[in-house]
């Protein structure tokens, strides 16, 4: 199965990957069936044990074969042609993240596999992924969200191989990234709005700590100081009154539906008697009550630029445009 040349330029190791790619393809080997073990390749063409190693390794991280402690390895995947495998850690899954990753799986070279996770905001399922799957990718894209102490599992991988996307703390500058300054964002973009703001009394944040960027609230409560603004941070719309002359900066969509539904039920107008500002465009807020003003980056680019270093191997920091979209509710 495994043939090896003694003069040829082509490494040892690289004639192992070709050899088992053959068998492969060939259908010698199959889904499920076990590689000869490194210590009998090693014996049989008298090569040291770190090269079939190294081969081995190498098919593994393409997702092509796996490893079973006490057992040895076998072929996971008969798609060959992938040249590399990236590890792609979502917080959640939503619309626009689609977006991102429609756009990044467009632009992204062929023959690389995308195996996407979901750490859903928890910090134990978080290091949990990392960890586990720890050796077994080309790059590890990693969305910290606002977890804490994100940097003591990211650290435990190679620092070459990790991209970190969206939110960037001070922990992981080290890393090369994709972001949103979400403080210097929200600052800029209210800043542009502040004629319209100023038409009422107050102005609200609706902050889930557990969820949302710090940076985000610190730019907000910035913004209001500096324009000399009445201001709340609030957790919850739960038991609250809506007062008119009151406008509110909303993040996500449910407590959007949640709000709207609330002002229909108090035979309130929207933008009269109160005011609304949301996070992040879809079509959905294009349409809704004549349209929702939003604060939103450009997710397509975000993932565009992502695929881009991916594919160039580029080690930079980029921080994605974002941008105010005026519209009726405000």
């Amino acid at each position: 199965m495994i043939s090896i040349q003694q003069k040829t330029g082509t490494p040892k190791y690289k004639q192992i990957i070709a050899s088992i790619e053959n068998a492969i393809v060939s259908g010698t080997l199959k889904k499920g069936d076990a590689l000869p073990s490194i210590n009998s390749v090693s014996m049989a063409h008298k090569l040291s044990r770190d090269t079939v190693l190294m081969a081995f390794n190498e098919l593994k991280t393409r997702g092509i074969v796996q490893s079973i402690v006490g057992k040895g390895y076998y072929v996971l995947n008969d798609q060959v042609d992938v040249t590399q495998k990236i590890f792609l850690l979502f917080d959640e899954l939503n619309s626009f993240k689609e977006d991102l990753y429609s756009s990044f799986l467009k632009h992204l070279d062929k023959n690389i596999r995308v195996d996407t996770f979901f750490h859903h905001f928890n910090y134990d399922m978080f290091s949990k992924l990392i960890h586990e799957n720890r050796g077994a990718y080309n790059q590890y894209i990693i969305m910290p969200a606002n977890l804490k102490n994100t940097h003591v599992a990211i650290d435990s991988l190679p620092k070459e191989r990790v991209y970190i996307l969206d939110q960037m703390h001070s922990e992981l500058l080290k890393y090369p990234a994709v972001y949103q300054n979400f403080e210097k964002d929200i600052i800029s973009n209210l800043n542009k709005a502040l004629p319209l703001i100023k038409k009422y009394n107050r102005i609200i944040l609706l902050f889930d700590e557990s969820r949302q960027p710090e940076g985000m609230r610190i730019g907000f409560e910035k913004f209001c100081i500096s324009n000399v603004l009445e201001h709340a941070v609030i957790a919850s719309l739960e038991n609250l009154p809506l007062a008119k002359g009151d406008v509110f900066i909303i993040p996500d969509d449910k407590n959007l539906l949640r709000i709207i539904k609330k002002i229909k039920e108090k035979n309130l107008v929207l933008s009269q008697d109160i005011g609304i500002i949301s996070y992040n465009d879809t079509l959905l807020k294009e349409l809704v009550e004549g349209g929702i003003t939003t604060i939103s980056t450009d997710f397509n680019k975000m993932g565009e630029q992502l695929a881009n270093m991916i594919n160039t191997k580029e080690q930079v920091k980029i921080e994605n445009s974002n941008a105010l979209i005026l519209r009726n509710s405000l």
